[in-house]
């Protein structure tokens, strides 16, 4: 049995499922879980995840990170494309009200300042509502509305240029952030990958998705973690640029949570990983 297989019989045993083995189901890894299951022709567990994702959605369309936790809300766009994957007919109510709380909520303007290198400006996504907008919940929210087909409304645009603008100089982004009191950040993988993942299909007028892309590829490897190494690779993936060692990186992953955790999150996230379907998420 391979590697791939195995993950898919592993998540079909437990479909809604939380961040570690043991660990309560909450919405993100249960979500990245439905998705990977579809894919793979697990209908039937990936319709227990779904059902436990519709459970979990209050009365303004959004889902919070797990029962009983209902902030903050940023799980609401990894929703979206589960119930889109494993049956956009039958979850039509559930996705439109997720949309509808997803273009009421938008991350806040903050006074320009030499200080941040930034366009502050620019209204996208926070992780917690009230709080500036920030490149992962963007990116996350973005592929929610493009799954959807939204994406020329006003608000995957914005967040468009807002994505595009958090890129650093020399390729890849921070978290948010590009220079703060005149020290340029470094890079991280997770967040690039992630926009990436986002930026699909977009054009690069001043060449900074390219920079941004090179450097994912210049940075993955087969030590790279877990998330990183996933999220890195969807993101060089939507733009048809996945390494040639895409695979074996992956598998020794594999090989690592299995030893470490066997985290559903992970397992999940290396399922989608694997796929060479584009628009799954």
């Amino acid at each position: 049995m391979r590697w791939h297989d195995k993950v898919i019989d592993e998540l079909r045993r437990k479909p809604c499922c939380g961040y570690h083995a043991d660990a309560r189901p909450a919405t993100e890894p249960t979500s990245l879980c439905a998705i990977a299951l579809a894919a793979n022709g697990e209908t039937a567990a990936a319709n227990q995840a779904t059902e436990w994702l519709d459970s979990l959605q209050a009365a303004d369309g959004s889902l919070g990170i797990r029962q009983g936790e209902t902030t903050p809300r940023w799980p609401t766009s990894l929703a979206i494309p589960a119930w889109t994957v494993v049956d956009a007919t039958r979850y039509t109510k559930q996705i439109a009200a997720a949309i509808g709380w997803t273009l009421s909520t938008h991350g806040e303007r903050i006074e320009p300042t030499e200080d941040i290198g930034h366009d502050t400006q620019l209204v996208a996504w926070p992780w917690v509502e009230g709080t500036h907008s920030w490149i992962e919940p963007t990116a996350l929210h973005v592929r929610a509305l493009k799954v959807r087909g939204h994406d020329m409304h006003p608000r995957t645009r914005e967040a468009i240029k807002m994505l595009i603008d958090r890129q650093l100089p020399t390729g890849g982004c921070n978290y948010g952030n590009t220079e703060v009191l005149g020290q340029a950040l470094l890079p991280h993988v997770q967040p690039t990958g992630l926009a990436m993942l986002a930026l699909a299909g977009e054009s690069d007028l001043d060449g900074r998705i390219d920079k941004s892309l090179t450097y994912l590829k210049q940075t993955l490897s087969a030590q790279t973690t877990t998330a990183s190494l996933c999220w890195g690779l969807m993101g060089l993936s939507a733009h048809d640029q996945r390494p040639k060692h895409a695979d074996l990186w992956l598998e020794s992953a594999y090989g690592r949570t299995i030893r470490h955790d066997r985290s559903p999150h992970k397992l999940a996230l290396l399922a989608l990983a694997a796929s060479t379907a584009k628009g799954l998420l």
